[in-house]
């Protein structure tokens, strides 16, 4: 694969557009809970807090653990402040982009192409034993 980070950004970007985004660890552990059949992808966003944030640590180590039980694909970006960039037009958003899902759409008949490279990555990923691959997402 060329470049993930490209993918991960047209996916959400694409996403997004279609109102298919949840931003943040606890509206995304609600979603995962109330509807896991409808989550398509995972990522998630580390930076300085996570290093000192227990609890943050915990929510990720249960985000992973629902992602691989419900072969919901999942991977890992370093600059969460890129991600809360690309996804984030609410301020609120801004300040908890730690996970984004991208849910699938509700009439079921949507293929997004980066999204499907996004998932064979990671397929390919899981093969080489890398189980939450790192992404980075390309500048500006």
């Amino acid at each position: 694969m060329k470049s993930p980070g490209k993918s991960l950004k047209e996916a959400l970007l694409c996403a997004q557009s279609e109102d298919r985004l949840t931003v943040g660890v606890y509206e995304s552990a609600k979603i995962m809970t109330e509807d896991p059949d409808s989550v398509s992808f995972c990522v998630l966003a580390m930076d300085e807090e996570f290093e000192c944030d227990i609890a943050l640590q915990i929510h990720f180590t249960l985000i992973q653990s629902f992602c691989f039980d419900n072969d919901i694909s999942i991977v890992r970006v370093s600059d969460m402040q890129r991600l809360a960039e690309i996804v984030g037009d609410k301020a609120e958003q801004l300040e908890d982009a730690h996970c984004v899902l991208i849910t699938n759409p509700a009439d079921g008949s949507w293929e997004d192409p980066a999204l499907e490279k996004l998932h064979l990555f990671c397929e390919e990923s899981r093969r080489l034993n890398d189980w939450v691959p790192e992404i980075s997402l390309p500048e500006r």
